[in-house]
């Protein structure tokens, strides 16, 4: 299978809201949208994001854009939409259905912008400690539930042409200690093979799942993120679209980039994400080109294959379209406790 250069791998966090400020000197494979990029502006702000995107689609298509559309405290259309419902409160009130509308509803409003991965559900079970580090962006507490709000929600929002992706692999739900901080540990096996049903029952090997920076019993004082054992050569034996999430998080700290990306492609990335920072993007994707080619070629061919079968919107912007969701969502979410 061809394969795209090295630094195609990374799927990259920009500043800048419109095409011509983003310049991070390489080529990514994938971008990932933050409230940084979107003008806040209602008004003015969808039509920029959507030019924005259809320039870099141009500049460097096949291009996967994602974005962290959950809705509750994780929405990155906030400014445009208001307060929308966690996915707590959408599995609670309105059960699968309601998390099926939903997903369909951020899928559609997605779609429109040119969006074409959303890097939602979150599949860990839900902790009711008031210091949990994920809350209400977990549906519910057992493996049962938690499958069917995930699963949902991932249906709604595939069926409208956006991709979802499982997180966080093996399971952060219990944990106190925020990734984005620093590393969380589960020591217990058996709490493992617990909060792992979910990614059992809905991973396969086109699903994209983010693997969490989460010391386990598995891998070996690593981050699992980084580590064979809690990756591709996992014990339940779930395959999947792998990637890891942002290598910039204070759970990944303490390695080099080359270390980083070495370790990664080693456990079974296909990806990297480097989500903030312009300096540590170009690091990263130096470091992947100084990596042997029979270590990132093959997850540069898999990449590559997602890309090219992601949908890629070449139509203007329907601000009309637009309005009626708008509405739409604000009386979803009125609905919602």
């Amino acid at each position: 299978m061809q394969h795209a250069p090295a630094h195609r791998l990374l799927w990259t966090g920009f500043n800048g809201l419109d095409a011509a400020e983003v310049q991070p000197g390489f080529q990514p494979g994938g971008i990932v949208l933050f409230a940084r990029n979107l003008d806040p502006d209602p008004a003015a702000g969808p039509a920029r994001c959507h030019a924005l995107i259809q320039d870099l689609q141009a500049r460097w298509g096949p291009l996967a854009v994602a974005v962290d559309q959950e809705g509750g405290p994780v929405s990155r259309l906030r400014a445009w939409v208001g307060p929308t419902p966690a996915l707590r409160a959408i599995w609670t009130h309105g059960g699968a259905d309601g998390c099926r509308r939903w997903g369909g509803l951020w899928g559609r409003g997605l779609h429109m912008l040119g969006f074409n991965v959303d890097f939602a559900p979150v599949a860990d079970l839900y902790d009711p400690a008031p210091d949990a580090a994920l809350g209400s962006r977990c549906a519910a507490d057992t493996p049962e539930a938690a499958t069917a709000a995930a699963g949902a929600f991932l249906a709604g929002l595939e069926a409208e042409g956006v991709r979802g992706c499982l997180k966080h692999f093996p399971g952060l739900g219990g944990t106190r200690l925020d990734s984005h901080v620093g590393l969380p540990e589960v020591t217990d096996p058996a709490r493992l093979d617990v909060h792992v049903g979910p990614f059992q029952a809905l991973a396969h090997p086109d699903r994209l799942v983010m693997v969490a920076h989460l010391r386990t019993p598995l891998s070996g004082g690593l981050p699992g993120s980084l580590s064979f054992r809690c990756v591709a050569g996992n014990p339940w034996g779930i395959q999947a679209r792998w990637l890891p999430d942002d290598l910039e998080m204070g759970g990944a700290d303490g390695f080099t980039w080359e270390d980083k990306a070495r370790r990664c492609l080693e456990a079974g990335h296909e990806a990297l994400l480097v989500c903030q920072t312009p300096a540590a993007a170009e690091a990263c994707a130096e470091a992947v080109t100084r990596l042997p080619e029979t270590l990132w070629a093959p997850a540069a061919a898999r990449f590559r294959a997602l890309r090219l079968r992601l949908p890629r919107r070449a139509d203007p912007f329907e601000a009309t379209a637009w309005k009626a969701w708008v509405d739409e969502i604000r009386e979803a979410a009125a609905q919602v406790p």
